[in-house]
This record gives structure tokens, C-alpha cells and sequence, in this order.
């Protein structure tokens, strides 16, 4: 078996000659090193965990697939796990990848209380976590993510700039920080425009689609709550938003104006093209995968540098969902030239 292991792992030269006889074993016999038994001797797995809510969201396999490339450039492998946006089953999946004695995990919180305390028992049992995406609230944790206020301003002043007035937002839950954080760029833009802030305009959901289109039901069919335009935080959210439309027999632009946080799946069989703020999900992945290696080497050096908060740009990419008013003002700005 030592001449097996210094062929595999490459750590003792060997003879061209055994090195070839040993390839052929291997192959023939369909021979796989055992990792886990190998861990306990060196203390290393070469393996990372991501957990996330929900892989049927696009925007998360795009983080895993990122996330993976960049720890395989560093010799790493990556364990993918769902939790259903639960925090009960995100503890059960948290305890999966520590009995793979995985080295670091990478984290998308689920939707409940309970994630920080979970976070906390990782770092105490010596494996550090980079929370991606969805920041959990009482613990500090490195961290990679979209600048949410930023962004949320940027998705709302846009839809300002075309006409829109009564400007209702449509969140996941406000217990998640950045939920929070792009409540408060919809705020901040509401501001700065001298729009009053409405709070019968703020409208909370569970990141159910089912929930959200319930929401809208509720609000969009009545005239008294009823917004011009219409800004959701999220992809889950933005779907459900335009089922919830529809319900209302609604449409957008020529009823509502509309434009959600996450590229929207499918996006060319959406007519109208639905206007987004886009998360840079492959950049967000990569860094958050570099910055848990990194942790994974500094508690080998024993070397502790301060907490790390990575925020990067969203980009506004615009479609035709929120053109209605623009499209209104040049009418009646080409009529008033005519006269």
C-alpha cells in the first residue's frame, strides 16, 4: 500500500516503471482512496461545504458553480447541500458536513432564528464559515454579498426617473439583513426624490411564491393601496409578483411598473422583458470560496486577521417592464412640439 500512496498523492518519487504498474491496478481494480481515513492521519480533507436554501433558485447554482471552480483552483473539493430554508434542517445538514469533516463551510442562512447560534457552534469547533448572500443577525462573520442598499437604490431612483410615483416594495422576510438593507435603499430613494414613504406601500412576504401572489391579491385588487409601480427584493419574490399580477389582471408596464432584485430565469420568454437589478453571482461566489481558504490557512499558521465584509456593485440592466411613463412623456412631449 505505500507504493499505492506515493503514487496517488505524488509525495515519494517512484520508479516509471511502478508508477505505471500501480496506475494499471488501480484502474483494473476500480481502486478509490479513502479520504475520510486518510483526513485522520493528515488532519486535512481538502473539502468545503456550501449550504443553501433553495438549488432550484437560479441564482444559487450560479454561486455553487463559482464557488467551485475557485476552490478547485486551490485543490479543493466542494460538498453541495440544501436546506430547504430551514433552520431546523440546516443544523441537521451543518452536522452532515462536519461528520465529512469538511474544513470550512460556505453559508446561505435560511429564513428563521436560530442560524447565528448555529454559525457560532462551527466557529467554536474550529471550522471557519464565510455567510454568503443572506447575513444572519447577532453574529459576526465574515461575509460576501451584494451592496443591498446600493442596489435596492439604484433599482428604485431608476423607476423614479421614469415617471413613477406611488412605488410600493414587495420583501422576503425582514428578520434577514439584507432584506433590511434593501428596504432601506427603497427608503433612501424615496427620500432623495421627496416622495413621502407610505408604509401601507411596504409589503412583507415568505420567500414563497405561492404567499407572494396572495400578497399581491391583497393589495394590487384594492384601489386605495394600489401603486403605480412596483420594486421586489428578490428573484423568489419577483416571480410570485408577476403570478400575483396576473391574478390581479394586471400587466406590466401598461398597469404597473416593474422591476425586481435577480435576473429572472428564462428571461426571453417574458414579453414584456422584465427589468432587474443583477447580483454579480459569479464574482460573489468566488470571492466568498477564496476568502474561506484563506481563513482554512491562517488557523494552520495559527494567523487571525480582522473580520471580512465584502460588498460588490449590482448593475441595472434595463428592459422594457418599467418603460410605461417614459414612453408616455415622449407622446406627449412629440404631440406639444406638433402644435
Amino acid at each position: 500500500m505505500g507504493s499505492v500512496s506515493h503514487v496517488i498523492s505524488g509525495s515519494v518519487p517512484v520508479s516509471r516503471s511502478l508508477r505505471r504498474k500501480v496506475l494499471w491496478a488501480i484502474r483494473t481494480l476500480d481502486y478509490h482512496p479513502n479520504h475520510i481515513a486518510r483526513s485522520l492521519k493528515t488532519r486535512s480533507t481538502r473539502t468545503l461545504g456550501i449550504v443553501v436554501p433553495d438549488m432550484t433558485i437560479p441564482f444559487f447554482p450560479q454561486v455553487i458553480r463559482s464557488a467551485e471552480a475557485a476552490a478547485r483552483r486551490h485543490g479543493y473539493s466542494l460538498i453541495a447541500v440544501n436546506s430547504n430554508d430551514d433552520v431546523v434542517r440546516q443544523g441537521e445538514v451543518l452536522s452532515l458536513l462536519r461528520s465529512q469533516r469538511v474544513e470550512g463551510v460556505l453559508l446561505v442562512v435560511a429564513s428563521g432564528k436560530g442560524s447565528g447560534k448555529q454559525i457560532q457552534q462551527l466557529i467554536r469547533s474550529g471550522i471557519p464559515v464565510v455567510c454568503v448572500d443572506r447575513l444572519p443577525a447577532g453574529v459576526q462573520v465574515d461575509s460576501v454579498c451584494v451592496d443591498d442598499v446600493t442596489a435596492a437604490e439604484t433599482g428604485v431612483t431608476h423607476l423614479i426617473s421614469r415617471g413613477y410615483r406611488k412605488i410600493a416594495i414587495i420583501t422576503g422576510p425582514l428578520m434577514l439583513k439584507n432584506e433590511q438593507a434593501r428596504l432601506r435603499g427603497y427608503e433612501m430613494a424615496l427620500k432623495r426624490a421627496g416622495i413621502r414613504i407610505d408604509t401601507s406601500l411596504i409589503w412583507e412576504a415568505k420567500l414563497d411564491q405561492q404567499e407572494v401572489v396572495q400578497v399581491c391579491q391583497r393589495y394590487l385588487g384594492s384601489e386605495k393601496h394600489k401603486p403605480d409601480a412596483l420594486f421586489a427584493t428578490n428573484g423568489v419574490i419577483g416571480l410570485g409578483a408577476l403570478r400575483g399580477m396576473a391574478a390581479c389582471g394586471l400587466s406590466t408596464p401598461e398597469d404597473i411598473g416593474f422591476v425586481t432584485f435577480d435576473e429572472l430565469t428564462a428571461e426571453d420568454i417574458f414579453r414584456p422583458s422584465i427589468t432587474c437589478v443583477m447580483q454579480p453571482t459569479e464574482e460573489i461566489g468566488c470571492r466568498a470560496a477564496e476568502i474561506l481558504i484563506q481563513r482554512i490557512q491562517e488557523k494552520k499558521d495559527e494567523v487571525r486577521t480582522p473580520r471580512i465584509e465584502v460588498r460588490l456593485p449590482a448593475t441595472l440592466k434595463i428592459r422594457e417592464s418599467s418603460s410605461r411613463f417614459q414612453a408616455g412623456a415622449r407622446m406627449a412631449l412629440t404631440s406639444g412640439l406638433r402644435r
